[in-house]
């Protein structure tokens, strides 16, 4: 499908994503160094990771029942202003003398719950502006988008911004809030989101059909084991990195480590359609099964700079593939009147881990010392991969990622045996 095909409405949505993930970028960067300039121990710095990403466990599975039975766009716009006013706090603390490590964890938990509201609507959205044939297009065309303003531009702007003041960089990620609203307020929805009496099921609907469907169950499960030795990155790769830590990285330069992580998933997410066409979808998640591996193990090896840049590229190549992958293939085997309650409980399930993750790296950091975590979390990123080697081979996927779309709009076959096949 042509890019200009997707229409004004996904482009509405697309605006509004690139602002607000242009927000998130800068505001996930800097709320660990706002913990490092409150004196915070690696334990605390890590605590601001867990507490990010506390909201999915506890709260995600209400987010997906809320955005199936509200306007969405009206969701997005309340929520992003919700955000904007917690970053303009902590702006002011910052510039009042009165910043500490309790006040950015509160705001870090008020950020999570947004996230889980604004990451269920944007993608329980795509089906309402996209029809089928498009939406692996659109998944790969946000997931770029995410990749430059979240991970490419984000950190090396926030990091640029923070030289001058910390102030400046949390202040500019809240007015990227606002221009988001922007966006959304202009999108236009092709089929409108189902009423509230066809969101029958209560909260943990979604989980039900996500439980009783094999392949997104199952790839969600190993999302989820993947994301502990990213939760450990994620926690602890800073206090590795920046000075005085083993690599002696300056605060700019450490944003250019994640830059280069971003590069990877920008390029890998530019060439999804024809790596998929190419190689297919099972040979792709593999190569970021084997992609979590190299995250992790040159910290844990005492690798010099540029190998903990090449895994971070690897890595960051093989989530987004994954993500673009396994988004399609949820929205494909979804009812619509549930997506919004499937995509939460799969986060329920794949994020959950990452608090209670980052939180024992943290302990562990401390007890122990930073390489030795990512030792342990090499060691399960091997284990995964010989894992999902034998699962991703017996299993057709790519019936899932390319749907019949001459099928009604919205309904898929989700019968297990059109799906999974033996390998012999």
């Amino acid at each position: 499908m042509r890019a200009s095909s997707l229409g004004r409405p996904f482009n509405a949505l697309w605006f509004g994503t690139g602002a607000t993930n242009l927000g998130d970028g800068m505001a996930l960067f800097v709320l660990p160094l706002l913990a490092l300039a409150a004196d915070a121990s690696p334990g605390g710095v890590a605590a601001v990771t867990a507490a990010l990403t506390l909201a999915w466990p506890v709260f995600g599975l209400h987010a997906g029942w809320i955005v199936d039975r509200v306007d969405r766009r009206l969701l997005l716009t309340g929520v992003n202003l919700a955000r904007a006013a917690v970053l303009t706090a902590l702006t002011a603390a910052h510039l009042t003398g009165a910043l500490s490590l309790p006040l950015i964890l509160a705001a870090a938990v008020l950020l999570g719950v947004a996230e889980t509201l604004v990451d269920t609507a944007l993608t329980a959205t795509v089906p309402l502006v996209v029809e089928p044939n498009g939406r692996s297009s659109a998944n790969a065309r946000i997931e770029a988008t995410v990749n430059v303003t979240n991970e490419l531009a984000g950190p090396p702007l926030a990091g640029l911004l923070a030289g001058i003041t910390l102030a400046l960089a949390t202040g500019a990620s809240a007015a990227l809030y606002v221009l988001a609203i922007i966006g959304f307020a202009l999108m236009t929805l092709r089929r409108r989101p189902p009423a509230a009496p066809r969101a029958a099921g209560g909260v943990v609907a979604g989980f039900r059909h996500l439980w009783r469907q094999p392949v997104v169950r199952t790839l969600t499960l190993f999302t989820a084991v993947m994301n502990i030795p990213w939760a450990v990155a994620t926690a602890l790769l800073v206090v590795y990195a920046v000075a005085p830590g083993p690599l002696g990285l300056s605060t700019a330069q450490y944003g250019l480590v994640l830059t280069a992580m971003a590069v990877g998933g920008l390029v890998a997410s530019a060439v999804a359609e024809p790596l998929r066409r190419r190689f297919g979808v099972t040979r792709l998640l593999i190569a970021d099964a084997a992609g979590t591996v190299l995250l992790v193990a040159p910290v844990a090896l005492g690798g010099p700079v540029w190998t903990v840049v090449a895994g971070a590229v690897i890595a960051g190549a093989g989530s987004s593939i994954w993500r673009i992958l396994v988004a399609t293939i949820r929205q494909n085997l979804s009812p619509p009147d549930l997506l919004g309650r499937v995509y939460s409980a799969s986060r329920v399930l794949s994020w959950g881990v990452i608090p209670v993750s980052a939180a024992l790296a943290g302990l562990g950091a401390e007890l122990w010392g930073v390489r030795a975590v990512f030792a342990l979390a090499t060691v399960l990123a091997i284990a995964i991969l010989a894992t999902f080697i034998p699962y991703a081979l017996r299993t057709d996927l790519s019936t899932a990622v390319e749907p019949d779309t001459n099928r009604q709009t919205g309904t898929l076959r989700t019968d297990p045996s059109a799906l999974e096949s033996d390998a012999n």
